[in-house]
């Protein structure tokens, strides 16, 4: 693929912009209707294979962790994730962009974040309604840019 097909892709599939590679496994937590379904169907495309979901029982490569502010504690939410992933994984942390229902404080993920031992390396738009924080374990930050 050209640098310029690079470009156009990564504009019109948002899983592109994420970083999402063939055969990756992506894990899905906290899916509910109002999820950024393009998106969902981006990463499907890019990976070659479905999301799977939270009964899944081996480690994924990437978990993509929808949060709502109403959805409880969000560092035990990552905690959480953090055990689902392979070795350098990233956690995807889908929020309500600001003025949606459900919308997360910046400060907030970047405490929970902390907290759960996680570093955020990137901060995307991912959708009409959902913003995406790129969050890694330090080593894994190193080894993932």
């Amino acid at each position: 693929m050209s640098a310029t097909a690079d470009h156009a892709e990564e504009r019109t599939n948002p899983a592109a912009r994420l970083g999402f590679e063939p055969g990756q496994v992506v894990q899905e937590i906290g899916y509910d209707d109002d999820v950024e379904l393009e998106l969902r169907e981006g990463i499907e495309a890019t990976t070659g294979q479905e999301l799977v979901d939270e009964e899944y029982d081996d480690v994924a490569d990437v978990v993509i962790l929808w949060f709502r502010d109403e959805d409880g504690d969000l560092t035990d939410a990552l905690v959480d994730a953090i055990g689902l992933l392979e070795d350098g994984g990233a956690v995807w942390l889908m929020t309500p962009k600001t003025g949606r229902d459900g919308y997360v404080e910046p400060s907030d993920i970047n405490e929970a974040a902390q907290t759960a031992g996680l570093a955020q390396t990137k901060s995307v738009s991912a959708g009409k309604d959902w913003t995406g924080s790129r969050l890694v374990t330090p080593k894994g930050a190193k080894a993932k840019r």
